[in-house]
């Protein structure tokens, strides 16, 4: 046993060498993937008048010639665009690069966070622990026309697993998937290299009818609100939800097909899909048979907001668990603002629940999370959580039964201040601060009914485009 431990704490030790001098290689690939995007957009647009505002395009010609370009069936903005096939609401901001590879619509859309991330005490005993690293995405969609409707190609993709590593990144009252065969707690699991590989295909059957079909060896089912990544109400917020598990977790499928119909007001859709979540090899994909299913209502009533509520059956999500299913309910109700002259304020409210087979009720959640970008400079942001999480989520069985629940919340602020634009993007540095609250019995394996944690941090992003909506 001795022997077995040394051999993980060396290959952690090297791990965690190769994650820290990586990460900032991860974030000047990415600058190099975004430069020659920039010079395209600038050839595109050498003929427009100056920008009213620096970082968002707000000229005349930008706004109609994206409003012209950029709609799909129905007339429908890309903006309304989610993760997988969900919605968010028509006024939400878009940070892409755009540009044209002859009759095909060409996006590029990238998100990444150096941080220093210090969670709790330095006791490790207390299950405190630090760490520096990247979160990150790149993805490029192209669209075109076929059959008289649109067809559009996606391929995002992430370096969490070499820039974060296995063990993922400290987050207190964190849980799911694994690592070396053991439930993953108190901290956030990388995302895998392939995030979505997928083709979505829509068309208008009558003035206000449209179908959709969406196939994905890797990609998102009909299940949830669109996915903390993609939200612009955590657009800024490099740490993701303790409630991810209970309300978009799915967001990474190794197989789903999905079909809907959809109006300019609402979309009814249902997904088959892999239900089964990531293994610790984060760089392949695990295919699987199509087990679960998922449906998801998503109504649009104006351009500020979008609700959406949805049902899916997940078997045997749980890689240490296989007998064990789950059913997942979700409500989401997203808005999106102008505030003042230049600024911008997204929110989302969240609710979702997990009830696993055997159990007799659901375990709950609740998400309040709200990113005000206040100018073209300044941008504060927050987090408010509810979860229901069990002693084996925690990993404190040891000490209670396995199916113990614990009532536990979440408190962050942050604020980021632009820097400078490069390579047709934005730089920003910010700082988040966090403050949990457990109940007294957890207060022995926290060192504190209330631990804390902290992170700085630089975010790389796109400029801000505008489509026309306010």
């Amino acid at each position: 046993m001795r022997a077995t431990t040394g051999t993980i704490m060396r290959r952690d030790f090297i791990g965690d060498k190769v994650r820290d001098a990586t990460y900032l290689t991860a974030a000047a690939l990415l600058l190099g993937i975004a430069a020659p995007w920039r010079l395209a957009a600038q050839h595109a647009m050498a003929d427009a008048p100056p920008t009213a505002a620096a970082g968002r395009d707000t000229t005349p010609m930008a706004g109609m010639s994206m409003a012209v370009s950029m709609t799909g069936p129905l007339g429908l903005p890309m903006s309304r665009d989610g993760s997988g096939t969900s919605w968010l609401p028509d006024a939400a901001p878009m940070h892409a690069n755009h540009f044209t590879a002859g009759s095909w619509e060409l996006m590029l859309h990238y998100l990444a966070f150096g941080y220093y991330d210090r969670q709790g005490g330095a006791d490790p005993a207390k299950r405190g622990d630090d760490q520096i690293g990247s979160v990150n995405w790149v993805m490029l969609m192209a669209s075109h026309g076929l059959a008289g409707g649109r067809l559009q190609l996606r391929g995002m993709f992430s370096a969490e697993p070499w820039t974060v590593g296995r063990r993922g990144y400290p987050l207190l009252l964190q849980s799911g998937e694994s690592y070396h065969g053991q439930p993953l707690h108190d901290r956030q699991h990388p995302h895998d290299l392939f995030m979505e590989l997928a083709a979505n295909y829509e068309r208008a059957i009558a003035p206000n009818l449209g179908i959709q079909l969406y196939v994905a060896p890797v990609g998102e089912p009909a299940s949830g609100p669109p996915a903390f990544p993609h939200r612009p109400s955590a657009g800024n917020d490099p740490m993701a939800p303790l409630s991810h598990h209970w309300q978009d977790a799915t967001h990474i499928s190794f197989g789903v097909i999905s079909a809907g119909i959809f109006t300019r007001m609402w979309k009814l859709e249902g997904s088959v899909f892999n239900g089964r979540e990531p293994d610790e090899d984060r760089t392949d994909i695990d295919f699987r048979r199509l087990d679960s299913y998922a449906g998801r209502i998503t109504v649009n009533p104006a351009a500020a907001w979008s609700l959406s509520g949805s049902y899916a059956y997940l078997a045997s999500p749980e890689v240490l668990f296989p007998g064990v299913s789950q059913h997942r309910l979700t409500a989401s109700v997203l808005n999106d603002r102008g505030i003042g002259t230049r600024g911008r304020w997204s929110s989302a409210l969240i609710w979702g629940a997990n009830k696993e087979s055997g159990d007799a009720g659901l375990s709950n959640s609740a998400l309040l999370e709200s990113n005000a970008d206040l100018d073209t400079r300044n941008s504060v942001f927050g987090r408010i959580e509810y979860v229901q999480k069990s002693a084996r989520d925690l990993a404190v069985t040891d000490t209670f039964v396995p199916d113990r629940i614990f009532d536990i919340g979440s408190v962050s602020a942050g604020y980021v201040r632009e820097l400078t634009e490069l390579a047709g993007g934005s730089v920003g540095i910010g700082v988040q601060l966090s403050l949990d609250l457990v109940p007294g019995s957890l207060e022995p394996v926290y060192g504190t009914r209330s631990p804390s944690g902290v992170s700085v941090f630089f975010r790389l992003r796109p400029r801000e485009m505008r489509i026309g909506l306010q």
